[in-house]
């Protein structure tokens, strides 16, 4: 069975060893192994994931990462772009992608979405990218 990449932008190191920490639980629960992999940011997932699907060593991939709103239009632009490559991914490349990439306001909301005993939106990214496994094998679209 293959594993599961979990592709971390550590640029808020607690913040992303939470989402790390959340996301290996629920695999670890669904009999599942992960392995990881970091990336400089969250614009930079996407692309991980796409040379990862090219090695067909994964089964599905997990997004983590952390875009806090500055004073610029920076954050605009990478919530948007990093979400829209991963949907461009599990779109047209058929790869069953869990996004947890957290985009919020301040280091105290990352904070509780990250902590694995409030949000867990590490947990459930990588719970979406099982499920979309899941349904990639009812249409015969094998990752295993």
């Amino acid at each position: 069975m293959k594993p599961l990449l979990l592709v971390v932008a550590p640029y808020y190191q607690a913040i992303s060893e939470m989402l790390v920490s959340g996301a290996t639980r629920a695999i670890y629960a669904a009999e599942r192994t992960a392995e990881m992999i970091a990336v400089p940011g969250a614009l930079e997932i996407a692309g991980a994931i796409a040379m990862a699907a090219k090695s067909e060593r994964y089964a599905a991939y997990v997004a983590l990462g952390c875009v806090i709103r500055g004073e610029t239009t920076h954050y605009e632009i990478v919530s948007n772009e990093s979400a829209r490559a991963l949907q461009d991914l599990a779109i047209h490349k058929h790869l069953p992608i869990g996004n947890g990439i957290l985009t919020v306001e301040s280091m105290a909301q990352a904070t509780a979405r990250a902590d694995t005993t409030q949000g867990d939106k590490g947990g459930e990214a990588a719970k979406a990218a099982l499920r979309m496994l899941a349904i990639a094998h009812v249409f015969g679209l094998e990752h295993s």
